[in-house]
């Protein structure tokens, strides 16, 4: 299964409406990348995922990117130097405990519409959404194989 098939259209658009919605609240930018085997760590997967799609050109270094792998039944959530450097080490435990309760249920477009509203909620005490903010990184979800 291709890793888009993984998800349909109207899970698709619940989620970029998650995105927009969560960052009407924050500065903060927040992505979602699903494919299918992640084979080693998915947090170093992660990283490298961030890396690729340039989630760090944002100005105050504030990408959240939520990994899934759905065939490795793996995630990660990771956020940018300029979250690391503010938050508490524990400051995505909730979002991750909140995501893994959803995708074991197998409900993968409500558990990622949470996690993202969570994100945001928790981004806004540190990158509050200023007058001036601009969308810095697409909210269209990215896909793997």
């Amino acid at each position: 299964m291709k890793s888009q098939a993984f998800i349909s259209k109207a899970d698709t658009e619940q989620i970029v409406k998650a995105i927009e919605s969560a960052e009407l609240n924050t500065s903060g930018e927040i992505r979602v990348h699903i494919e299918g085997q992640c084979p080693a760590d998915p947090v170093e997967r992660a990283v490298y995922i961030f890396n690729k799609i340039k989630m760090y050109k944002t100005r105050e270094r504030n990408g959240v990117l939520i990994y899934i792998a759905h065939k490795s039944k793996k995630f990660a959530i990771i956020g940018d130097s300029g979250i690391n450097a503010v938050v508490p080490p524990d400051f995505w435990n909730e979002v991750k405990e909140s995501l893994g309760e959803y995708l074991r249920k197998g409900e993968v477009a409500q558990g990622l519409s949470v996690a993202i509203g969570m994100a945001g909620d928790n981004l806004k005490k540190f990158f509050p959404y200023k007058s001036d903010d601009t969308n810095e990184q697409s909210n269209e979800i990215s896909f793997g194989e």
